[in-house]
């Protein structure tokens, strides 16, 4: 006759919360072969130059082959519990807004990068992980690549995972924002847009085409 331990229960509710939180560890993001920019300055000052994002706003562009910018969008964030689906189904919803899924592709061509501003230090941090969580699992659905994963700070940027990072720009508190804005630069890929009805206090999301 033979025995064996059985995990204890305490150990199980453990793993199972950690699941349920749908949280990315830094390890597991580095395992994941998260493709490294090649100018990542370029990416985030262009990025923050584009939509002068504030603490509590994420930043999700999408990168053609050559990282050349295809479709950016910004959007609000409410301080909530970190819930990875959460942030998924946010992230699906602006990416549907500004550039066609490529899920006919066998393999993903075009990549996209989350640019998150908050407060806080560069160092990693739960709700980051939940944002990891929900790029990758967005990727997947829309059919790009899961590229990386960049917090702005007071104390400058940082590309978690590469530790590449730097002192300008940085997260400068403002206003925060009341609505999302979109905007796409995609060459014969038709805008995904709804109707304009821009107001001067109420801005909807959109997404306008560059050619």
């Amino acid at each position: 006759m033979s025995f064996g331990c059985a995990p204890s229960s305490a150990a199980s509710f453990s793993a199972s919360a950690a699941s349920a939180r749908r949280v990315l560890e830094p390890a597991e993001w580095a395992a994941a072969g998260i493709p490294l920019l090649r100018n990542p300055r370029e990416v985030v000052t262009g990025l923050h130059a584009r939509h002068r994002p504030t603490p509590g706003t994420a930043v999700v562009a999408v990168l053609d082959p050559d990282q050349r910018l295809r479709a950016s969008a910004s959007f609000g964030h409410r301080p909530v519990p970190a819930d990875g689906w959460m942030l998924r189904n946010a992230l699906l919803d602006q990416l549907r807004r500004v550039i066609p899924h490529d899920l006919r592709r066998r393999t993903p061509v075009r990549t996209a990068v989350l640019l998150y501003c908050r407060e806080g230090e560069t160092r990693w941090t739960e709700e980051d992980g939940a944002w990891m969580w929900g790029l990758r699992d967005a990727c997947t659905l829309h059919g790009l690549r899961c590229g990386a994963y960049v917090t702005l700070t007071p104390d400058g940027w940082q590309v978690l995972g590469e530790g590449r990072g730097g002192r300008r720009p940085t997260a400068v508190r403002g206003p925060a924002p009341r609505t999302a804005a979109g905007t796409a630069e995609m060459s014969g890929i038709p805008s995904q847009r709804p109707r304009p009805r821009d107001t001067a206090d109420d801005r909807p999301h959109r997404a306008t085409a560059h050619r």
